[in-house]
């Protein structure tokens, strides 16, 4: 059967080409239903104020760097959305006295334009939000050193690589409304898939790159980072990949309810604990993970259903 075109992006693949069965199936979840699609190597947990949410975000950072030895270094690969836990992993640090020399961090991604990635100093830099709320805040005595940062804005395979060369404890991340992870987004519509999206394994392959961004993902970025001001938001990124991913000894992910809707939180969660995997819905492939960890702020997760305002 041919599929649905996108109702939001005629010339990409998105959520909303897939079967309308699977969608109005999520859209039935009720909040305490979410809990009870967790499943052997896919968990889900829920936090009744945001100060326990992040606070369990930042710790994340923490117990990822307190693994980290001269012998075998260790780190997280972290996300810009969201980004309130990062203060609070420089206050901890600062607070145990906590020596990050052996310690490693990966942001997940930066925006590219004219086909390179922004400089630190651009207003939307993902580095420089890392920098500015978390690793300059750092004791210097305690901060890794700057050959443990890696940031998607240089050599891209050397940055690829890396994941070979250092354990990876956990890749943390949020969720965007186009239901990506990082910046990986859904593929456009163009042969040889204009009739279905890229099959699982074709995507899982793909490694850290420079990728075209869906509209729908330049549109939340404009909302969440530029007032609204879509002019100025970048339409590409470069983006850890899959193949990268799939190195991280776990998945983590933070949904607060201010990056994606109540109706985009359920999906994703529905679609990895069945194990249904379509890459029009790029989450879903983390369906074949085996240890991912869905985490939900209890009043974000909202409800689904018809209001007016």
């Amino acid at each position: 059967m041919t599929r649905p075109i996108s109702k939001v992006a005629p010339a990409w693949w998105d959520y909303t080409t897939l079967d309308p069965e699977i969608l109005e199936d999520a859209a039935r979840l009720e909040a305490d239903d979410l809990l009870q699609l967790a499943r052997p190597g896919f968990q889900v947990s829920f936090y009744d104020t945001l100060e326990e949410f992040y606070l369990a975000e930042a710790l994340e950072y923490i117990d990822a760097w307190r693994q980290a030895t001269p012998d075998r270094p260790a780190g997280i690969c972290g996300p810009i959305g969201p980004t309130e836990q990062l203060p609070l992993v420089a206050r901890i640090v600062n607070a145990l006295g906590l020596k990050l020399h052996d310690a490693h961090f990966w942001g997940m991604d930066e925006w590219v334009e004219n086909g390179q990635p922004v400089p630190i100093t651009h207003p939307l830099s993902f580095a420089r939000a890392d920098m500015e709320l978390c690793f300059n805040r750092i004791d210097p005595a305690l901060r890794m050193p700057a050959a443990n940062l890696h940031f998607p804005t240089g050599d891209l395979e050397a940055y690829s690589r890396s994941f070979d060369q250092v354990r990876c404890v956990v890749m943390q991340g949020g969720q965007g409304e186009v239901k990506h992870w990082a910046f990986n987004d859904p593929p456009r519509r163009i042969p040889p898939y204009e009739d279905a999206p890229p099959p699982p394994e074709v995507y899982r392959a793909l490694k850290t790159r420079v990728v075209d961004l869906h509209p729908m993902t330049v549109i939340q970025n404009a909302r969440t980072s530029g007032g609204g001001y879509v002019a100025a938001v970048p339409i590409q990124a470069a983006t850890v990949g899959p193949h990268e991913t799939w190195k991280a000894e776990k998945v983590s992910i933070w949904h607060a309810g201010a990056h994606d809707n109540p109706f985009g939180l359920r999906l994703t969660t529905l679609m990895i604990s069945k194990r249904i995997v379509d890459t029009a819905v790029p989450m879903s492939l983390l369906a074949d993970h085996p240890n991912v960890h869905f985490h939900f702020y209890r009043r974000g997760i909202g409800t689904v259903q018809a209001e007016m305002h």
